[in-house]
């Protein structure tokens, strides 16, 4: 029985060490990765969604669907934000480094949803009011497009600096924005659709992940 033991523990001693090395592999790999390629890979869909609006790609509604696109792109990112916490919390990879190049350009993609919104869509000053009073998932999504605002604004070092732990304090904004931003998911869609719950049940999740203590630091192997 013992020998079966010490066989198990140091089976699972050298997965452990294979699964950190594989981390730290990753990890270094990210390290090299520049912050303004990031920028750029994820501005990439918004010329695409142009394009395929432009040459009928978008199907009968394109207003509507670049609409929609650029929404979901927007929460997508949010959810990806919230997760590089987790990530490196509980799996020790480190994406500390793009979060503030996810942040922003998730507010990048919900301002772009916005315009089209207002420029494409509606386009009558009036009717963007009375849409306010009438839809309340508009109400919602702007509550949450208005928190993002000075979240995006004090996204530099200067802001940092400036701020110092009140900057912390402000940017927990974020999650209300991203509950907001999924509620504004839910509450549009039409009959039941799974995924705008399956956003909004990522974001609610997430979020409770980080309420969790975690019982035991990460251990690194000893060379």
């Amino acid at each position: 029985m013992t020998a079966w033991t010490c066989r198990k523990t140091s089976k699972s001693d050298a997965i452990r060490k294979e699964l950190l090395f594989m981390v730290d592999q990753i990890n270094a790999t990210l390290r090299r990765i520049p912050t303004w390629l990031v920028y750029v890979l994820l501005l990439l869909p918004a010329p695409y969604f142009l394009y395929l609006g432009a040459t009928g790609g978008l199907g009968v509604e394109p207003i509507n669907a670049l609409e929609r696109k650029l929404g979901e792109v927007a929460l997508q990112l949010i959810v990806f934000g919230l997760t590089v916490t987790p990530l490196k919390r509980w799996a020790g990879l480190n994406l500390q480094k793009f979060r503030r190049a996810i942040g922003i350009m998730a507010f990048a993609y919900a301002a772009m949803h916005l315009l089209v919104w207002l420029v494409l869509d509606v386009q009558i000053l009036s009717q963007i009011f009375a849409d306010l009073v009438k839809r309340p998932y508009i109400t919602v999504g702007l509550a949450g497009f208005l928190l993002l605002v000075p979240l995006a604004l004090t996204s530099n070092n200067v802001s940092v600096k400036k701020l110092g732990p009140k900057w912390r304090v402000l940017h927990r904004l974020t999650y209300v924005a991203a509950i907001l931003g999924a509620a504004h998911y839910v509450m549009l869609a039409k009959g039941f659709q799974i995924e705008p719950l399956i956003y909004l049940g990522l974001i609610l999740g997430l979020l409770a992940l980080r309420r969790v203590p975690k019982s035991k630091s990460r251990r690194r192997a000893v060379a």
